[in-house]
């Protein structure tokens, strides 16, 4: 997989103002979360907050297309909806987002 496969959802509109509630991102990630054996909260490996360059993001695997549709069709949605910036993710190595390669059974 390569970078290409995440977007970047940043938390500033394209005029450049905050998204309010600033907690959106969280909120979003949650969504998908679930909890651990240690009782600690663990985001899904297909949306996850993330900080870069000191700005508050949400990263989205777009493996997420397939795997629940609905769900990335709700998070593109707000995303576009809200005005927000929208780029490719371009980290790499063990700072980008893995998505989980699909396994078939035979």
């Amino acid at each position: 997989m390569t970078h290409h496969d995440k977007v970047v959802i940043q938390g500033i509109k394209e005029d450049g103002s905050k998204l309010r509630p600033s907690d959106w991102i969280e909120r979003i990630s949650s969504t998908l979360a679930s909890f651990g054996h240690d009782q600690r909260l663990q985001y899904s490996t297909s949306v996850k907050p993330c900080m870069i360059e000191g700005q508050k993001c949400l990263v989205v695997a777009r493996c997420l297309e397939e795997t629940h549709p609905d769900v990335y069709q709700f998070v593109m949605a707000f995303a576009t909806s809200n005005n927000l910036k929208i780029q490719a993710d371009r980290r790499q190595g063990e700072r980008a987002l893995p998505c989980p390669v699909p396994t078939t059974e035979g």
